[in-house]
């Protein structure tokens, strides 16, 4: 029988994944667990039903709404136990979107996360030239620097949030002008960071078969998440065709881009099954292989997730 999941809107309607997911071992490498808080016990929800479809370790990505809540997800990597629950690892970082709030407190803040047991990733980090409201590129670059020098001394990986202009509005077009975040994004890893060995995530993986060559000559594994399975995805998915199985993840980025069929609906961990899916058949492989192969990408990256120290 298929692990039965649910929509997202409190309704508790079931709805079945058309494979079942229940005995094998998934990863989400990228998910916001901390903005599920529309009730009292909704994160525990969803965890419960990530397990039950069978996605048995989470990345929390700490960002939270601003720098200073970056915190949370290491509190939910702390705190989350119990026989039918996922491992919860965290990371800790400033996104691109709150560069200008890069302050000295924050990064000393960052600094003293990054050193914790369970934070495994600094991120995510990064550039992103699509919305209006933005921080000016000095400002973001200056951010993603100065985080990646932390992680550099922490020994963490880094997890990369790279989206650029192309679609963004006319006014945003304006703003960031012919600046390519890809470009910059590349450019300021191989100057500030591959020096470090250490690599990382390039989380949401939205680039083509050259920005994943370049990115996988940097050392970075490409994590896939719902726009996979958009229509106009296409160089998403010539780029998941064509990166090595040994450099490959999946994630939900939730609680955004809920993959086909519930494009649309609030995301949650369980539903990187489709997206992994999605990516299996993309390479020709069965659910199975993929799932296993992705895990061991994972745990390859971060090796403390694959001999988990029980909490206190």
């Amino acid at each position: 029988m298929p692990a039965i999941l649910y929509d997202h809107q409190n309704s508790r309607t079931n709805f079945p994944v058309p494979f079942n997911t229940r005995a094998m071992h998934l990863i989400d490498s990228h998910a916001h667990l901390d903005f599920y808080t529309d009730h009292p016990t909704e994160r525990d929800e969803v965890l419960q039903r990530s397990f039950a479809a069978g996605v048995k370790t989470i990345l929390a990505i700490g960002i939270g709404e601003n720098p200073s809540e970056m915190h949370k997800a290491l509190d939910l990597a702390n705190t989350v136990i119990g026989p039918n629950l996922p491992q919860v690892y965290a990371s800790a970082g400033i996104h691109p979107e709150q560069a200008h709030n890069a302050t000295t407190e924050a990064l000393v803040e960052l600094t003293t996360l990054s050193t914790q047991p369970r934070c495994i990733a600094v991120g995510e980090i990064g550039l992103d030239y699509y919305h209006l409201s933005n921080p000016d590129i000095p400002t973001q670059q200056l951010a993603f620097t100065a985080q990646m020098y932390i992680a550099a001394e922490a020994r963490k990986p880094i997890l990369i949030h790279c989206r650029t202009s192309e679609l963004a509005t006319p006014q945003a077009k304006q703003k960031y002008g012919s600046a390519d975040a890809w470009q910059d994004t590349l450019s300021l890893i191989d100057e500030h960071w591959h020096a470090h060995s250490l690599g990382g995530i390039m989380h949401c993986f939205s680039g083509n078969i050259e920005d994943a060559r370049r990115s996988l000559d940097g050392g970075f594994y490409l994590s896939f998440a719902g726009n996979l399975t958009y229509p106009k995805a296409q160089s998403i998915r010539d780029a998941a065709a064509f990166a090595p199985a040994d450099r490959i993840l999946v994630e939900t980025d939730a609680p955004f881009l809920a993959p086909i069929p519930h494009r649309g609906q609030r995301n949650e961990p369980a539903l990187v099954a489709h997206t992994a899916a999605a990516l299996a058949e993309l390479r020709g492989v069965s659910l199975e292989e993929l799932a296993a192969t992705t895990t061991e990408n994972f745990h390859r990256l971060f090796p403390t997730t694959a001999d988990p120290k029980p909490l206190p």
